[in-house]
């Protein structure tokens, strides 16, 4: 079976999505961590579905462009909450 033709990604495209990948991971790593040691289970579920529902969500009306302004959106909301998760564990251990 061929594969269709896809128009190659631009750079802007690339970043975005090699973001989103990398949040995604450390989302899992964190859940992960979280299962392992019982501290902030739900969070850490919660976090994942909310990427999963949000990246997908935003990739299908953005139809496909990873540099669209809703996805784009969608990584900086994550970014907030590696933000907001580094907070809490520099609170936790002063």
């Amino acid at each position: 079976m061929a594969e269709p033709d896809l128009p190659a990604l631009t750079g802007e495209q690339k970043r975005w999505a090699f973001g989103a990948a990398a949040l995604f991971l450390l989302a899992v790593g964190f859940l992960g961590f979280a299962l392992n040691t019982g501290v902030m289970m739900v969070f850490a579920v919660g976090w994942l579905a909310l990427m999963i529902f949000g990246f997908v969500g935003a990739i299908r009306i953005a139809k496909g462009d990873f540099a669209h302004p809703l996805f784009k959106a969608q990584v900086m909301l994550h970014v907030v909450a590696v933000g907001l998760l580094v907070a809490v564990v520099i609170r936790a251990f002063k």
